[in-house]
């Protein structure tokens, strides 16, 4: 089994049951990926496995912090000791170093986590970014707005995507640019 395939069935397990919402997004976000399969070549594994388990740290069971990206790459380092590079890219999905910072968390995030190569993170905040909470692409304004509407305009998420979104919409471009097209989903 591959890790993309143990990873569908790890989120399954752990976000089918308590959040469909959220199971249906990771589907969604597992579909983007696969489409970025040709210009990731060998690595096209790693971003599905991370767009799969990306979101498991809303898991109930799993909230250690409250910030899912820290909760969701130490289940995923603790537990299941998974490759180094899947638990970062889970740990920094979506531009999560502003959200760490609003939460006061940043440092501990950093220190637990390194950065991953740029063209992975980018690859995943895509596939996050254009996907909408019921799975459905979309492009990235109204993903934006979607979060916006969804936390209201001061709470702590939305706070940090406010931050964030010069970094999410950079991070779709490179994708859309590396792809030879402009992909608004």
């Amino acid at each position: 089994m591959g890790q993309a395939e143990w990873a569908r069935d790890l989120a399954k397990q752990l976000l089918e049951e308590p959040l469909p919402r959220r199971w249906a997004h990771s589907q969604g976000v597992a579909t983007q990926a696969e489409s970025l399969a040709p210009i990731l070549g060998p690595e096209a594994d790693l971003l599905i496995a991370s767009a799969w388990l990306h979101d498991i740290g809303y898991t109930p069971d799993l909230i250690d912090t409250g910030f899912h990206p820290l909760d969701g790459a130490r289940y995923l380092r603790d537990v299941h000791a998974a490759d180094e590079m899947l638990c970062r890219l889970v740990a920094h999905h979506s531009c999560a170093v502003y959200e760490a910072t609003e939460r006061g968390l940043i440092d501990v995030l950093n220190a637990e986590f390194d950065q991953e190569r740029p063209e992975l993170v980018e690859a995943l905040t895509y596939c996050d970014m254009t996907t909408s909470p019921d799975g459905i692409p979309l492009d990235v304004t109204d993903r934006l707005a979607e979060i916006h509407s969804r936390y209201g305009p001061e709470h702590l998420v939305s706070r940090s995507i406010r931050n964030a979104t010069p970094c999410i919409t950079s991070a779709v471009r490179a994708v859309q640019a590396a792809f030879g097209q402009s992909r608004t989903v």
